[in-house]
């Protein structure tokens, strides 16, 4: 069995836990840190987990909403992180006491019953990786913050059975926002995140009969507005938009089965 839970998701913090069961054992991977300590302890108790069940823990990249508090974390509770070197880089190269492990675009991982495949990404950041976790039977991609989809990003998504997926802004929202210009540049160019009409476009696409849930992701607080996200999201996959999850800054999503 293969479920997963966003512990939140927004310019605040990101983290989403994926555990897999299979044989009697239960592997639990975390997809980003980008909480303080006890934030993070907090958020895991909201979902009955405490930060010692982790297996591993898996960086995309370097940005602080992302990376957190991963190296308190791993050292202190010596759980293994894979990011790639040019994220390890961009943080400063840190010692991790032995608990790095180096992730690469197309080399799969391993770790008990759970394989990660990551895959690069249009970002800007040093050497972003997103992913899809699979048990052998499902498999969930989780693709935030990237600019546009690539041909070959788009590749990675066949065939999922679930995505959490990017839905930062509104375009029009984001034209008329208080940011400065060379911000509005950065979030909607085609290395910083994706538009809600980009989401629908990348939702159209993969969507297929097996894929059971699209969780939008990373919403912009500013920017965006939930009920957005769900009609433009609903329309690319020819649901209700109240069937339409989002993962929430505060609470991130229920637990959902893959």
């Amino acid at each position: 069995m293969l479920r997963f839970r966003s512990l939140g998701s927004g310019s605040t913090g990101n983290a989403t836990v994926v555990e897999s069961t299979s044989g009697g054992r239960t592997t639990r991977l975390m997809v980003d840190c980008g909480f303080g300590a006890r934030q993070l302890d907090a958020r895991l108790d909201s979902a009955g987990l405490k930060v010692t069940d982790l297996d591993a823990i898996f960086i995309t990249h370097e940005h602080g909403d992302h990376i957190g508090c991963v190296h308190t974390v791993s050292v202190r509770h010596r759980i293994p992180v894979w990011m790639s070197e040019g994220t390890w880089l961009a943080t400063g190269g840190r010692d991790f006491e032995g608990q790095l492990q180096f992730a690469r675009d197309g080399a799969h991982i391993d770790i008990d019953n759970l394989r990660i495949e990551p895959f690069t990404v249009p970002h800007d950041a040093r050497e972003p990786l997103q992913l899809t976790c699979g048990d052998g039977a499902r498999r969930l991609g989780i693709l935030t913050d990237l600019g546009h989809a690539t041909p070959y990003v788009l590749a990675q998504l066949d065939n999922l059975h679930a995505l959490l997926l990017e839905s930062n802004h509104d375009s029009d929202l984001l034209m008329n926002s208080a940011y400065p210009a060379f911000l509005k540049q950065r979030v909607g160019g085609q290395y910083g995140h994706l538009s809600n009409a980009a989401a629908a476009a990348i939702a159209s696409t993969v969507h297929h009969d097996g894929l059971r849930h699209v969780v939008a992701a990373h919403l912009s607080e500013q920017n965006n507005r939930p009920e957005l996200v769900q009609l433009a999201l609903a329309a690319a996959l020819g649901c209700s938009a109240g069937e339409v999850l989002t993962a929430t800054a505060a609470h991130g999503s229920p637990w959902l089965d893959v």
